[in-house]
């Protein structure tokens, strides 16, 4: 297997992206291997590397059918629901609680 070609940081050539970056222009990878990597040095710790993949390679992003609407909609309605009561919390609960706030401290909540 050859070696990837590896840039410096913000030093990639025209052609090259990242996941993120294709995304921006409503691209995804399609299956290719990573291209090339970016390394941006740090000291006394390893550098933060970046893969590339290639533009010319990469293919439109699927589309949201009415299906993976529903799907996403039910994901993110568990994620507000609270275990505990049961009750829409409004927001994403967090995962370091499991629990909605006001069931996580009860005691605060009834002294506000």
């Amino acid at each position: 297997m050859a070696a990837l070609p590896v840039f410096r940081w913000r030093l990639a050539p025209d052609g090259y992206a990242t996941r993120r970056q294709l995304r921006a222009r409503g691209l995804r990878p399609g299956g290719q291997q990573v291209a090339a990597q970016l390394e941006r040095p740090r000291r006394r710790r390893p550098p933060l590397v970046a893969h590339l993949y290639r533009v010319d390679l990469a293919v439109p992003v699927r589309p949201m059918t009415p299906g993976r609407w529903r799907a996403h909609a039910a994901m993110m309605r568990a994620r507000r629901t609270c275990p505990s009561c049961r009750r829409d919390a409004g927001y994403v609960i967090p995962a370091s609680l499991g629990i909605c706030v006001p069931c996580a401290y009860p005691d605060e909540q009834r002294t506000a």
